[in-house]
């Protein structure tokens, strides 16, 4: 099994372990609720570095991905992040990527940790052709991101005493973007994406400095209320922010509109799985729903409608920050056309019980504007 570079850190920290992805990771460290509500209510601070991180480096940098990926890269500037898809021959997800754009013919290609030999495999075997070099740099890559309101707060502690040098102002890194640091001394890629529904930011660095970082955020934070979090609590929050999850509601056999994910497929080229990504008419689709009560779904219950099964639970849990149930479940199209316009409603078989839901549209939470 792999071990984070924070692992002594988080043995520290008092946290409970779970293998994820072949690795060892802090599944939590105080409680799953508690952890969850500081991400929404201050900030959590998140060891992410079993991720992969691929880079992606030379003249045809741009063509390749375009071909490698279901995604346009062309008018992708420096300092951007995009979300993509990586799709097998057929059409099916083999995994979901954020792709930044870190100079010219530079690009860092994030993976799920439990996909990186696919992914990499993929690549390095789409490269062909392409003057481009695909290289494995997830075991000397650390990743920690912080997530929460009082995250852009935290970073700018650490600027102000002059441990963080942002290559520009960091109040200018809008969603979706990356900038160059340093972090006493060391180089570190500063990027504001996240997968909470919270405004938060993402480093990447070195291994050596993973620990100096981690410390850091969580000594500036301190005063607060930022705290460390686990795999448990970012599950509870991404299924809040309707986010997918790779295994649950992405896999070889949905299509990226079955996911609502059609959006990020480029409209023309010849990218690989291009031929296979419409999916079949009766292809099931993702939905929102929710429940009253505090039984909440699980993945693998089924989803009834007048008695038949129509579907399937991908991922549910009781809403820490909503109070009541919520879950992700792909539906037979024509359920969904069967039932009244708007607030549809659903069962779900809880252990024998027909739970009523009502579908809804994603996200669940939305963070509250400022000000």
């Amino acid at each position: 099994m792999r071990s984070s570079p924070l692992e002594a850190a988080h043995e520290a920290a008092g946290a409970t372990f779970t293998d994820f992805a072949g690795y060892r990771m802090p599944v939590r460290y105080s409680s799953d609720l508690a952890e969850h509500h500081a991400v929404r209510q201050a900030a959590g601070v998140f060891d992410l570095s079993h991720m992969a991180e691929i880079g992606v480096t030379g003249p045809d940098a741009v063509a390749f991905l375009d071909h490698a990926l279901a995604g346009s890269f062309g008018a992708m500037t420096v300092g951007r992040a995009k979300y993509s898809l990586l799709l097998a021959d057929d059409g099916g997800i083999l995994d979901d990527l954020v792709v930044y754009r870190t100079d010219g013919d530079v690009f860092l290609v994030v993976a799920n940790a439990a996909n990186r030999t696919v992914a990499v495999d993929a690549l390095t075997a789409r490269a062909d052709g392409f003057d481009v070099e695909v290289s494995d740099d997830s075991d000397t890559t650390a990743l920690v991101a912080i997530q929460g309101p009082a995250a852009a707060g935290t970073l700018d502690a650490l600027v102000v005493a002059d441990r963080l040098q942002p290559e520009s102002p960091l109040d200018e890194l809008r969603y979706y973007r990356v900038l160059h640091a340093l972090f006493d001394g060391a180089e570190v890629l500063v990027a504001r994406t996240g997968y909470t529904g919270e405004d938060g930011f993402e480093l990447y660095c070195d291994t050596g400095v993973a620990g100096a970082v981690w410390d850091a955020l969580l000594d500036a934070g301190a005063d607060r209320g930022v705290v460390p979090a686990g795999l448990a609590a970012r599950d509870t929050l991404r299924l809040e922010a309707g986010m997918p999850l790779y295994g649950h509601e992405l896999g070889t056999d949905v299509r990226p509109a079955q996911a609502g994910l059609g959006r990020v497929v480029a409209t023309s080229g010849s990218f690989v799985g291009a031929e296979g990504v419409t999916p079949a008419a009766d292809a099931r689709v993702l939905v929102g729903l929710v429940t009253e009560g505090r039984r909440a779904p699980r993945a693998g219950y089924d989803v009834v409608l007048d008695g038949s099964v129509v579907g399937t639970i991908t991922s549910g849990a009781l809403s820490p920050t909503l109070g009541h149930p919520v879950a992700m479940a792909f539906v037979d199209p024509a359920a969904l056309t069967a039932v009244a316009d708007g607030g549809q409603t659903l069962h779900i078989d809880v252990r024998g019980t027909a739970v009523p839901s009502t579908v809804t549209a994603f996200p669940f939470y939305r963070r509250p504007e400022k000000g």
